[in-house]
């Protein structure tokens, strides 16, 4: 196969399980990460062509130069998934402007820089894929949320517009909107906590990061091809 794939905040959970899949069915992985670099290293050595790529993807320089040493070491970066986030669970009137920007910063603009970057070369080549993670918050908001669940939606608003801009060049920009997944992230949640979003979700358990990972592959893959500007919900039914 031999194409290349970045994946941002790819040192644990939904991104590390996307870099072993993808690595596993023959791509060249470029694992994104900011902190958790320990971790990222042990798993690029377990799969067959990896390395790891740190930047702040809230520094629009940093992410320049990430772009900039992906291709150096791999050439063409053909797929795209923006996976890199924060969450945060708190009160809207307790929420600083700080907090609220450095949400937007990581989770939205981050997107922004990493995907301006690497759209020269995929328009160039008339084709790429760009997979953004979204949440399924940001379809329908989530209490003591609001600043997490707005910049998920923005993901979303993105996504469908990026869609049409570039679908004339052969690229296609998609989105994954994962429900509850059992993650570091959710790690933060009480066993009384998981046990009511499981008793919510059709399905009565959480997500495995393997199957968003595998959401994620299929939408990178030749068999979606005729797919854009989509949002594809890996939540067991809690979102319909």
């Amino acid at each position: 196969m031999n194409r290349t794939v970045l994946i941002t905040g790819a040192s644990r959970g939904i991104g590390a399980a996307a870099a072993r899949l993808f690595g596993e069915n023959g791509y060249r992985v470029a694992i994104g990460c900011y902190k958790g670099i320990d971790k990222a290293q042990q798993l690029a050595a377990s799969l067959p062509d990896a390395e790891v790529f740190s930047a702040d993807i809230a520094d629009e320089a940093a992410v320049n130069q990430m772009i900039e040493s992906v291709s150096s070491r791999f050439g063409a970066i053909d797929v795209l998934v923006n996976n890199a986030g924060i969450a945060m669970q708190k009160l809207f009137t307790d929420t600083t402007a700080e907090e609220w920007m450095r949400i937007f910063n990581v989770n939205v603009t981050g997107m922004f820089y990493a995907s301006r970057a690497v759209l020269p070369g995929m328009i160039h080549r008339k084709t790429g894929r760009i997979i953004n993670i979204s949440s399924m918050w940001g379809q329908t908001g989530a209490s003591c949320e609001v600043a997490y669940s707005a910049s998920k939606a923005a993901v979303i608003g993105l996504t469908r517009a990026l869609a049409k801009e570039v679908g004339p060049s052969g690229i296609t920009v998609n989105c994954v909107a994962p429900g509850v997944i059992d993650t570091d992230m959710n790690q933060a949640l009480n066993e009384q906590d998981r046990s009511v979003l499981c008793e919510e979700t059709p399905l009565e358990r959480l997500g495995t990061a393997e199957e968003v990972a595998q959401a994620i592959l299929f939408l990178a893959s030749d068999q979606a091809a005729f797919i854009t500007g989509q949002v594809l919900g890996v939540n067991g039914g809690f979102v319909i």
